[in-house]
């Protein structure tokens, strides 16, 4: 049985990590770390003998000898300092999306994992859920023939929620606001929080990266954050477009996406998934709708198949890496787009990095 330890134990972790680690026979979860103590009876609800600690790196520096890997779950400004110093253990790394937040950020991280013979996995859990599957299981069956277009829309009327912290704020201990709505801590606001679900799905189904992107950021509804609320995208690939719209904006949640290739259509709309063809009749079947729920428990299972299965054989290690690579490479090129006023900016090879 593989030993691992969680780094962050907040909603995400609770709600989604945890229930899906208890379900394993295979790895078992024997340590945690979260800087908020009260957070540790929500590791011990679900693993009473895990050791604690109040900081990922005391964690890592008594218990890399006894341990296989990390699950990350710590704000994303971290992710970067934890992956590394995982890695220089010779450990092997599961870690929340966004992998990090920028290419200077990724860089030397793959060589890192190759040198260290380690698994270096991003929770790409939407790939996981039944309406993507469905979705990407008819297009590897060539149900809609070459695909060509893709539209993208995630509407939320506010960002999900976070474990608050407490911080001095004018000499008083104030409530922080949500993470994802500080830069400091989120790397951006709706681009990286929901973009980064739809760039990889995206790449999955294209089968090769964007020639080039271009993006609008804008603030629309929640003027008191310093990110953006809402995020238009559009990628330019060789024989095919994709557009992206993503919103905390929204008056209600909704996801919508439409794949259309040379043969048919494949249409998401709740919890509707439709596929349409000239040369047969529509087909229609009723799958869970993506906005149901924040966390997805029952996603991520798939999720650890995926990196159990690269820790096992370094064979299958480089297409998650990749897809991680190039949102990492895409959201940049975004957010410099919207600052030149949303013109198309070419995206280049990374270096040392399996795919991308």
């Amino acid at each position: 049985m593989l030993k691992g330890a969680l780094l962050g134990v907040g909603h995400v972790a609770v709600g989604g990590h945890l229930p899906g680690w208890r379900q394993r026979s295979d790895a078992t979860i024997v340590a945690g770390a979260d800087a908020r103590p009260e957070r540790r009876e929500h590791l011990a609800a679900s693993y009473p003998d895990a050791r604690w600690y109040d900081s990922a790196e005391e964690l890592l520096g008594k218990e890399s000898s006894d341990l296989d890997f990390v699950d990350i779950c710590t704000q994303p400004s971290t992710h970067a300092t934890l992956v590394r110093a995982a890695l220089a253990r010779s450990l092997h790394v599961l870690c929340e999306k966004p992998l990090v937040l920028s290419p200077e950020e990724l860089r030397g991280l793959p060589a890192l994992a190759a040198d260290k013979d380690r698994t270096l996995c991003t929770v790409h859990n939407w790939l996981r859920s039944p309406a993507i599957s469905r979705m990407t299981a008819l297009v590897r069956a060539g149900e809609i023939g070459e695909v060509r277009r893709a539209r993208w829309e995630t509407l939320r009327d506010k960002p999900a929620a976070a474990v608050a912290t407490v911080a001095a704020v004018a000499g008083t201990n104030t409530p922080e606001t949500n993470w994802r709505v500080d830069p400091a801590q989120s790397g951006g606001g709706i681009l990286v929080d929901h973009g980064w679900h739809a760039l990889y799905t995206i790449s999955t189904w294209m089968g090769e990266p964007p020639s080039r992107v271009a993006a609008r950021l804008e603030i629309r509804k929640y003027s008191q954050w310093p990110v953006e609320d809402t995020a238009t995208v559009i990628l330019a690939y060789p024989s095919a477009s994709a557009e992206i719209f993503l919103t905390w904006a929204a008056p209600s949640r909704a996801n919508r996406i439409e794949l259309e290739g040379t043969l048919g259509l494949l249409r998401l709309e709740g919890s509707r998934l439709s596929l349409e063809r000239e040369t047969a009749p529509t087909e229609n079947w009723e799958v869970p709708s993506l906005t149901e729920g924040s966390h997805h428990p029952d996603w991520f299972g798939g999720v650890i198949d995926e990196f159990l299965g690269e820790t096992a054989d370094s064979r299958a290690r480089g297409r998650n890496l990749a897809q991680a690579a190039l949102c990492v490479q895409v959201l940049a090129l975004a957010r410099e787009s919207s600052r030149r006023a949303g013109g198309p900016l070419g995206l280049s090879r990374m270096a040392g990095v399996p795919g991308a």
